[in-house]
């Protein structure tokens, strides 16, 4: 059995095919009006994407076809059996079918806080669909071989992280470890602080994270620093002890400099309605930015120590293009800006299209989307950082927007890491780190 998908996106198949001739099916046909497959299932998601039972004629089939990404039990024929999930959530991933005992458990963000990932269990019926975990936060299970136990390692970005084995029906048996943090503490360690607040609708929560300096003072006015990535297929906010990200690390340790920082993931992410995914369907560019600039108002409305007279920003990858757009788009917020290896709407077919379509069916949406347009709005502190071997977003990418600011006439900066690809690594990491860390503080936190 195998899976295929179209260049758009929008449709994937699963076909089965007999190893001696050659000869294949289509079981199943899924299709959307924007996109069924994005960046995050072309790199990890399709392995999870349609479990095959035990008994070789059965397998769960993962759909957002209404709206929410659920659970549907099939034969192997492509005969729909039944759905097994349904309910304003979306499904995580299939942790274990146990066909002995008649359960599927998964894990699904279905609390009140809706990033929470929790392990749940319906019979394959249907039906007796039940929480297993308790704590608050995000939960990382561990069935065990037999389906009889699992691990539950758990923990909020409050509350230190725990260890729990429970039985398979969710009950308690012993508590094997509780992080020690006392070590932590002694530093003056301070949790961050979670937030929500709204989009620049005025109408959908986004969640973030705010962190302060360890000898942080309310009677003070701080720089702020955004981390950014806000590319459709991943989410960066944390919702457990540990950082979630590299940009969780690097607003945690920047905060300790000085600064306030903050993440938040808005409109077009993962881990939600399709709904919210789609918001930004054929207009990359065009909603993020201003859900980011409506945080940060929300964020400093009551905090009279973020000082939005010196706001940075800072993003790799989509979170690169996406910090050149903070700059061009919003240059009376955002004042400095780190755009690390940036993307950009016309490379990267696989990375581009699902999410835009295809440039010859959205011309307008490119042309709204492309950052050199722009490069005339820029005012504020503007840095490159890229490395010379990156395949995923090429140099070439930072060199078309450097050549459209020399045509406006705009001043920036470049840091340029031989041989360092997409993902700095040893002397080429340190040197990156050090230069956001020195463009921040001669930019910006001295800039009255």
């Amino acid at each position: 059995m195998f899976m295929r998908m179209n260049r758009q996106g929008n449709k994937l198949e699963l076909l089965a095919a007999d190893p001696n001739t050659g000869t294949n099916r289509v079981v199943v046909v899924e299709k959307q009006k924007t996109f069924v497959c994005g960046l995050d299932f072309i790199i990890e998601k399709w392995k999870k994407q349609f479990p095959l039972l035990k008994n070789g004629k059965t397998f769960i089939w993962l759909s957002e076809r209404d709206g929410w990404k659920h659970l549907y039990l099939y034969d192997i024929s492509g005969k729909l059996i039944r759905r097994l999930t349904e309910g304003a959530f979306p499904v995580a991933e299939v942790i274990k079918a146990d066909e002995k005992a008649g359960w599927v458990y998964f894990t699904a963000n279905a609390e009140t806080n809706l990033y929470a990932t929790n392990l749940y269990r319906v019979n394959f019926d249907g039906k007796e669909f039940k929480k297993l975990t308790e704590a608050s936060g995000s939960h990382y299970i561990q069935m065990s071989p037999s389906g009889q136990f699992f691990l539950d390692a758990h923990s909020s970005p409050d509350r230190i992280p725990s260890v729990e084995m429970r039985s398979a029906d969710g009950g308690l048996m012993q508590v094997l470890r509780t992080a020690d943090t006392s070590a932590l503490h002694q530093t003056g360690f301070r949790p961050p602080e979670s937030f929500i607040v709204k989009a620049a609708d005025s109408v959908t929560d986004l969640y973030g994270i705010l962190y302060k300096p360890v000898d942080f003072d309310p009677n003070k006015k701080y720089p702020v620093i955004e981390f950014i990535y806000g590319g459709p297929f991943m989410t960066i906010v944390p919702n457990g002890f540990f950082p979630a990200t590299s940009l969780t690390v690097q607003a945690q340790a920047m905060a300790q400099l000085g600064y306030i920082t903050f993440l938040v993931d808005g409109r077009g992410t993962t881990g939600r309605s399709k709904a919210f995914q789609d918001v930004v369907h054929g207009n990359i560019g065009k909603y993020e930015i201003p859900d980011h600039v409506a945080a940060l108002k929300q964020l400093a409305t009551g905090r009279p120590f973020m000082d939005t007279s010196r706001v940075g920003i800072y993003g790799h990858s989509w979170g690169g293009y996406f910090a050149l757009r903070a700059l061009l788009t919003a240059p009376d917020v955002y004042r400095v800006g780190i755009a690390s290896a940036p993307g950009d709407l016309t490379e990267g077919a696989e990375i581009n299209e699902p999410y835009m379509g295809l440039p010859k069916d959205n011309q307008q949406g490119y042309e709204f989307g492309t950052n050199t347009n722009l490069a005339a709005n820029l005012k504020g502190k503007l840095l490159f950082i890229h490395g010379t071997s990156d395949v995923n977003a090429p140099l070439s990418t930072t060199i078309r927007m450097i050549d459209a600011l020399i045509k406006a006439g705009k001043p920036y900066d470049l840091v340029l890491l031989p041989g360092q690809t997409h993902f700095f690594e040893g002397s080429g990491e340190k040197y990156a780190n050090d230069a956001v860390r020195r463009y921040f503080d001669e930019n910006l936190k001295k800039v009255n």
